[in-house]
């Protein structure tokens, strides 16, 4: 049989390992030489401090995941910031859990080109995220068969019908824990690392996504797996109630920037409960806000949402591509912040919602 030609030739991506590259660089002195400086590189090191005070007062950390920077390999100071109990809660696109679960299970993921001929590519089953290459064969249909052996083998179980409701966070936190028991390379994961330290990621939609395509076949199946919108904007509209100082961090925009600041007006405008909003966010997009979008929509539009308290400092807004800017500030809080004990929400969804249940006037 004639060998399949294939331009997966590239340097394979794995996720950064956070906590080395922290040893050795002085990230403490590349944002503090930012902040003397102007313009974005100003803003990333305002960001910067933003994020250190959310930590440092204690805040319910919400992160944003919008984009590729998972597949990218961006994942690896997720993992780290999650490990250090600096991120508290999780919104994601279904995509990029479903790329994380790769590296996890040691399916290829390879640097490619953006000029490449699609043609030729799509010819050799190869499809291409900007200048990221992923082999269909090895990589995603292989995804997609750990999927269906996850949900036949551990959801099943867990009922008697066929009809399995839950939240998002309810399903990634299972599937975070499937991949901690079976996975060959877990710690490469942040799903698995969300599990394992109690971290409840959620999605910003159900459907539009490999996860959710793999979900309707098993519904063909007999399966009927239910991710409910209602529980997850419930869940993190609760997570958002009981806190007593919340931050939002948020890369990119789209769904997972509306998902996090919806909370607030779910809170108020929707169960009738007074409630003022988010205390700090910070967001780093290359939106523009001049186009009536969520993505480029600044935190003040958001303050007559609801979505934040007040306008003020500790809202900052940097606009630049975010595989540049996050690590900078990821690696600022990894080398200057003290761990923090993580705080489990995902194991205490049922008492922060029947405490909004039970606030609730609408």
């Amino acid at each position: 049989m004639k060998k399949r030609k294939c331009d997966m030739m590239g340097r394979g991506i794995l996720p950064i390992n956070a906590k080395l590259l922290v040893e050795k660089v002085s990230f403490k002195l590349i944002i503090e030489s930012f902040g003397r400086t102007c313009f974005e590189a100003r803003n990333v090191a305002e960001g910067a401090k933003l994020f250190k005070k959310m930590i440092e007062e204690g805040d319910t950390i919400w992160l944003g995941i919008a984009g590729a920077g998972i597949v990218g390999g961006l994942g690896g100071y997720v993992i780290e910031l999650i490990k250090r109990g600096f991120i508290d809660a999780i919104c994601t696109t279904g995509a990029q859990a479903y790329h994380d679960l790769h590296f996890a299970f040691g399916l290829p993921v390879k640097q490619g080109d953006s000029k490449a001929n699609d043609n030729k590519l799509h010819k050799q089953r190869i499809v291409r995220i900007y200048d990221m290459y992923i082999d269909e064969e090895k990589t995603l249909l292989a995804q997609d068969e750990l999927i269906r052996e996850f949900c036949s083998h551990q959801l099943l179980p867990l009922r008697t019908l066929e009809n399995l409701s839950m939240s998002s966070a309810d399903f990634n936190f299972r599937l975070g824990n499937y991949v901690l028991e079976t996975a060959k390379f877990p710690e490469r994961s942040f799903l698995a690392a969300a599990a394992d330290n109690g971290v409840p990621v959620y999605f910003d939609s159900g459907s539009n996504h490999s996860i959710g395509m793999n979900l309707a076949a098993e519904y063909l199946n007999g399966l009927n797996v239910e991710i409910s919108s209602s529980l997850d904007i419930l869940e993190s509209a609760a997570i958002v109630y009981n806190s007593k100082t919340t931050g939002f961090f948020e890369l990119g925009g789209g769904g997972p920037k509306n998902f996090i600041q919806q909370t607030s007006p779910t809170i108020k405008q929707i169960l009738g409960i007074d409630f003022e909003g988010a205390d700090r966010g910070l967001q780093i997009t290359t939106a523009l806000e001049r186009d009536g979008g969520l993505s480029g929509c600044t935190f003040n539009e958001g303050v007559t949402w609801g979505k934040y308290k007040k306008p003020s400092k500790d809202l900052v807004q940097i606009f630049c591509e975010y595989s540049i800017v996050f690590p900078l500030i990821a690696g600022y809080v990894l080398e200057n912040c003290k761990p923090r004990k993580p705080k489990q929400l995902v194991l205490q969804n049922d008492r922060m919602l029947e405490k909004l249940k039970k606030d609730r006037k609408n």
